[in-house]
């Protein structure tokens, strides 16, 4: 007997037992959203994949200039990084409570993490001022423009989000917990979470391991 013949007389007889073939339709909006961004996601990985590489091979680079260990304070670095992964966590507090359509956690959750991420912000634009005002910058030698390249594409990103939470916070003020506006929010978490993941690296990579050369 045929999979179609099967079919066909499962239909016909509710009391058959055999393959049942449905069509389910197209997936849930959501889940096409979730894995078109996690696409973008992986491009924007890729990416910074080729700044660590460059980073890499450049690290020794210094022209007879500064290396990472006579530049780098590790308290600032600390803080930074304490930021960003205390921000992942009140984002994704602030998922929760966006899926649970509780607003006064959600914008809590937000407003710390946007706080967070201001914090992060300044030191680093602080760092870097302090860098080039030594007359340490991109232009001094090839690590540096390595160095400027990686941290400061993350900065970069950083940045976006930051632009990004705020106008989640607005749609969600004017819009309610609509369908669309929570597809919004989880891509803006997975979002955020990545730039901490990536952050991990160039904590370990940069910091850590250029810091005690």
């Amino acid at each position: 007997m045929s999979m179609t013949a099967t079919a066909g007389r499962a239909h016909a007889d509710p009391h058959h037992i055999g393959l049942v073939i449905e069509h389910p339709g197209p997936a849930p909006k959501r889940t096409v959203t979730a894995y078109g961004f996690w696409v973008f996601l992986l491009s924007d990985i890729v990416m910074f994949s080729c700044f660590f590489a460059a980073y890499a091979v450049l690290v020794n680079q210094t022209a007879d200039g500064p290396k990472g260990s006579e530049i780098f304070e590790q308290r600032n670095v600390a803080i930074e990084t304490v930021c960003l992964l205390l921000s992942s966590f009140t984002c994704g507090m602030a998922s929760i409570a966006a899926d649970v359509r509780n607003r006064f956690w959600f914008y809590l959750g937000m407003a710390v993490t946007c706080v967070l991420g201001l914090i992060f912000l300044a030191i680093e634009f602080r760092e870097f001022a302090d860098l080039v005002s030594r007359g340490y910058g991109p232009s001094r030698s090839a690590f540096l423009s390595a160095f400027f390249s990686l941290v400061g594409c993350h900065g970069l990103h950083v940045s976006a989000g930051v632009l990004w939470l705020l106008t989640m916070m607005a749609q969600v003020f004017a819009k309610g917990f609509r369908a669309d506006v929570l597809r919004r929010m989880m891509c803006f978490a997975l979002f955020w979470h990545a730039l901490d993941i990536i952050w991990v690296g160039v904590f370990s990579v940069v910091y850590l391991l250029g810091g005690g050369a």
